[in-house]
């Protein structure tokens, strides 16, 4: 792509998030499959949107590509893995064409301080708080894109982890009772003074926690800021990125996940200040048509009830993933000022947690 395009999210790099940009056009250089276009060094740029992975535009003469490393400070064990994020994608690409083709990994920390990969990128509007200003639907062909997006985790929800190599990608049966005793314990390691307990809903969890419906690949984190759209058909996915987290597990604590972040136009104004995807717009489907697509396109038959369940772990999982980011603010492991308030939406998560639960006992 030419240097002279804008690149949406892409801004100067933080200071505490610089790297040494020799070092890494260099080693480029030597170890990219195609090394060419990598001539001279790049300018970077830093997408600002993310709050867990960092990742940089990587703009050289005539190509585009993105480099991904982990933050700075405490992490959780086994988050940010490098390797595993890149591995997942390049297996992924014979089955599932909408990863990003995968440039190099590099797990020498002597480069830049930390392990990290390079991947080309995908050209396309990407749907963050707002739709992109060149990108104007009207309510049907924003249902479209609603329930192409849906169909994109409905797909990979269908790959078959054997044929793409990842079989070994997660610990089989038991995923949902790991998941509620895993978040639990990452929520009171990160806990800060002016957060709540949750003890009442990790209780709730760990006592309506069902069997795995099934076993699959999930992505684990997805949302309307990691797909990315056809420029010629903004209602048409091409890409999906971000898999730090996936792994193969029950496909309903991936739905209930990806509901975490979906605000509508009738949640209240607080919980509207934090919405980070368009799907309030009119023609996005609500969150129990979501649900009610899925179920239908996928066979599963699921009452109000069973899945207030999966409803209040995407929130409360949301609420941890909150917290760990502001622990690191919290105690100065980054200056970040965006991470400043999420203590906020730590709390608000838990008092909707709380109002679900209410509502499932009735």
């Amino acid at each position: 792509m030419s240097g002279a395009e804008r690149v949406s999210g892409a801004r100067e790099v933080r200071e505490e998030d610089a790297f040494d940009v020799d070092a890494v056009a260099r080693w480029l250089r030597e170890h990219a499959d195609d090394p060419a276009g990598l001539e001279g060094g790049p300018r970077v740029r830093q997408f600002s949107g993310g709050a867990s992975n960092l990742t940089y535009l990587l703009r050289h003469p005539g190509r585009d590509l993105i480099l991904r490393r982990p933050p700075r400070g405490q992490k959780a064990r086994g988050a940010h893995d490098m390797g595993r994020e890149y591995r997942i994608q390049e297996r992924l690409a014979p089955v599932f064409p909408f990863v990003p083709a995968m440039v190099a990994f590099c797990a020498d920390e002597s480069v830049i301080g930390s392990p990290f990969y390079v991947m080309e990128r995908l050209v396309g509007p990407i749907p963050r708080k707002e739709l992109p200003p060149d990108v104007e639907l009207t309510p049907e062909r924003t249902r479209e894109l609603c329930v192409n997006v849906l169909d994109l985790l409905i797909s990979l929800h269908s790959v078959d982890p054997d044929e793409a190599g990842l079989a070994d990608l997660g610990k089989g049966e038991g995923y949902v009772a790991r998941q509620v005793a895993g978040w639990s314990q990452r929520y009171r390691r990160a806990r800060t003074w002016n957060t709540g307990s949750f003890e009442k809903v990790m209780s709730w969890l760990d006592a309506e926690q069902p069997g795995d419906r099934r076993i699959c690949l999930i992505h684990n984190d997805f949302r309307f800021d990691n797909v990315v759209l056809d420029p010629d058909d903004p209602t048409r996915p091409v890409g999906l990125l971000d898999w730090e987290m996936a792994t193969l597990g029950d496909p309903l604590m991936d739905l209930g996940g990806a509901l975490a972040y979906w605000v509508e136009a009738g949640d209240g104004p607080v919980f509207r200040r934090f919405r980070r995807q368009p799907t309030h717009l009119p023609g996005m489907l609500t969150r129990a048509e979501v649900v009610a697509y899925y179920t239908s396109r996928t066979g599963l038959t699921l009452t109000e009830r069973e899945w207030a369940f999966y409803e209040v772990f995407g929130l409360f999982r949301l609420a941890v993933i909150c917290q760990q980011i502001y622990y690191r603010y919290h105690h100065r492991q980054t200056t970040n000022p965006a991470f400043r308030h999420f203590w906020v939406m730590t709390r608000l998560l838990e008092r909707r947690c709380l109002r679900v639960m209410r509502r499932a006992r009735r």
